[in-house]
């Protein structure tokens, strides 16, 4: 909508990483020297971390696109949590290699092949990993692994890894990692960027769209940008693409730093909201003891009630029924108030919650039937 508005000839912030709208801020141009001198070495691991939405993707995208591939294959990857065998196969296909239906050791073998003939045609290979973060032990160990492939002392399969900040965690204090990092030969850890370089980014993606000056930016805005954003550059395309489209509606013809407020509440307001839905959701089903490892015990089975001959009178609800009934609504009574209902430790509430599921519903079910059966048989005696 705004752009057409503007007369601009794309979208100048789009959420998608695009190597076309790359821009080199001072903590890019740091990884990408670091990208330079790693690659050149032709072995090993290159680790470049970041906040999400900090650039790696365009950054690695923009690298690509200056790769000969006469000179250099390029496996690219972008991994869920997945074991080792998994992420094997998924590197195979990323270098073309049709896998499907093979074990990993055929797989393997199927991915040292390939690489030993690119060698022989004087090409190198580089897979790169993307979301690392997502990695097991498992799938990094059969990474390090490859990295082992040689063709007499040459290294057949270098690897750069693209992860989030934990990464950079996980890669520096496991215990169990210490074989990969001895062969980590180039690190670097994207920042945000500087509060003087918010103004030539957003300039830089408008220019590429065929921005002319209009809407012109209120100077005092970029700071405030800068201020909301952290310095990360989705999040500035996000506040850059709610300021166009503000100023679409209002035919506004500059943006300013009150059109920035209104933005900044309505995205904090919409954070709440969503919040709020999550901790709905989470809360929609009965809570139980996380507490304890064990599972809340499974409610017995109920035996079908027998039909009552017609003309007699139903009898009433016995007292081992109605202690069946106590019984079950107290279990369920214990379960919800021995669960805090805080937003603490919420995505581990949620996960046990999922997984525990059915036994819970096995415990409603057996007391919804209780109910049912207790209250036929008591709308008949009074019937009777």
């Amino acid at each position: 909508m705004f752009d057409q508005y503007y007369g601009f000839s794309g979208r100048p912030f789009q959420l998608t990483p695009d190597p076309n709208f790359y821009f080199e801020s001072i903590t890019h141009r740091k990884a990408l020297s670091y990208l330079g001198y790693g690659m050149a070495q032709g072995e090993g691991f290159i680790v470049i971390t970041g906040e999400i939405g900090s650039g790696k993707s365009t950054m690695v995208a923009h690298l690509m696109r200056k790769v000969d591939p006469e000179q250099m294959t390029v496996g690219q990857v972008v991994t869920s949590n997945l074991d080792g065998s998994e992420l094997v196969h998924l590197v195979a296909q990323s270098f073309g290699l049709d896998v499907a239906g093979q074990d990993k050791a055929s797989a393997l073998g199927a991915i040292e092949t390939f690489l030993h003939e690119e060698a022989r045609d004087g090409r190198r290979c580089l897979l790169v990993v993307d979301e690392a973060q997502n990695l097991s032990f498992e799938a990094l160990e059969e990474l390090r692994m490859m990295s082992n492939f040689q063709l007499g002392s040459h290294p057949l399969l270098q690897q750069l890894l693209l992860g989030q900040p934990e990464f950079k965690q996980t890669l520096a204090q496991h215990d169990r990692l210490e074989q990969l990092r001895q062969r980590v030969i180039a690190a670097h850890h994207l920042t945000a960027m500087e509060v003087q370089e918010v103004a030539p980014y957003i300039e830089h993606r408008l220019s590429l769209v065929n921005w002319k000056g209009y809407p012109s930016f209120d100077p005092k805005i970029f700071p405030k940008i800068h201020e909301a954003s952290g310095g990360i550059p989705r999040r500035v395309n996000q506040i850059a693409t709610r300021l166009l489209l503000m100023g679409a509606v209002e035919q506004r013809s500059q943006i300013d730093c009150a059109m920035l407020d209104q933005v900044v509440e309505e995205m904090a307001r919409d954070s709440r909201s969503e919040a709020a839905q999550e901790r709905k959701a989470a809360f929609s089903r009965p809570a139980i003891d996380l507490s304890s490892t064990s599972a809340p015990p499974r409610a017995p089975t109920p035996a079908p009630a027998p039909a009552p001959q017609q003309g007699s009178s139903p009898p009433r609800p016995n007292d081992d029924e109605m202690s069946d009934l106590r019984a079950a609504i107290a279990t369920l009574s214990r379960a919800i108030e021995g669960s805090p209902r805080t937003d603490g430790d919420l995505a581990k509430r949620v996960e046990a919650l999922e997984t525990r599921l059915e036994e819970q519903e096995q415990s409603v079910r057996y007391l919804l039937q209780l109910l049912i059966e207790w209250l036929d048989k008591d709308g008949r005696q009074k019937a009777a």
